[in-house]
């Protein structure tokens, strides 16, 4: 395993335990941290998140947003590197992506079942 996708697994460990422990009464909803991108020198930390049962995911990120430099030195006190990489908070829309197509399908596969019941 490169040294790279070991720091991702070590930021995103520790960066989910901080937002589900010490950030999750700011106003940023229950965030869940699905995944993190260091760049080619490890200054960037790109993290991907989505907001569990959130009806404004945009208003939770951009609070989070706010608070990534309370995030950045929480993550600095529990890791033991030179420099901890600045945190890019993205929204995760995945979960979304694959309940609209569920559905699409559903309906696909009930219009199917309603053409061969009138044939």
């Amino acid at each position: 395993m490169d040294r790279r996708l070991r720091l991702e697994s070590i930021v995103q460990k520790e960066l989910a335990e901080i937002l589900a422990r010490e950030l999750h009464n700011k106003g940023v909803g229950y965030p869940c941290l699905s995944e993190v991108r260091l760049n080619e020198d490890y200054s960037l930390a790109r993290c991907y998140v989505s907001f569990i049962g959130s009806k404004r995911p945009e208003e939770n990120l951009e609070e989070l947003r706010r608070l990534k430099g309370l995030a950045r030195s929480l993550l600095a006190r529990r890791m033991s590197l030179y420099k901890v990489p600045d945190l890019q908070f993205l929204l995760d829309d995945t979960f979304d992506k694959a309940e609209r197509l569920e559905k699409t399908l559903e309906e696909e596969e009930k219009a199917i079942e309603s053409f061969h019941k009138d044939e």
